[in-house]
């Protein structure tokens, strides 16, 4: 696999990773009832959305890849 498609599939791992994180933070604050769960669900979305991006970051400032 060239060092371009393995760019592209990393940023559709960190896409997706903030994707999973806008919807965690919906249900935490508007579906989830007991506090316990809301802590969870958002400590988890924001982990996601950190993870997502740093890879981000990583992607746009390692530059162009040559194929």
């Amino acid at each position: 696999m060239s060092p371009a498609m393995l760019n592209m599939w990393i940023s559709f791992v960190g896409m997706g990773l903030m994707i999973l994180a806008v919807i965690a933070i919906y249900l935490s604050r508007y579906k989830c009832k007991h506090k316990f769960f809301k802590a969870i669900t958002a400590i988890f979305a924001y982990a996601c959305m950190i993870t997502g991006g740093l890879i981000m970051i990583y992607i746009v400032f390692s530059g162009p890849s040559g194929t």
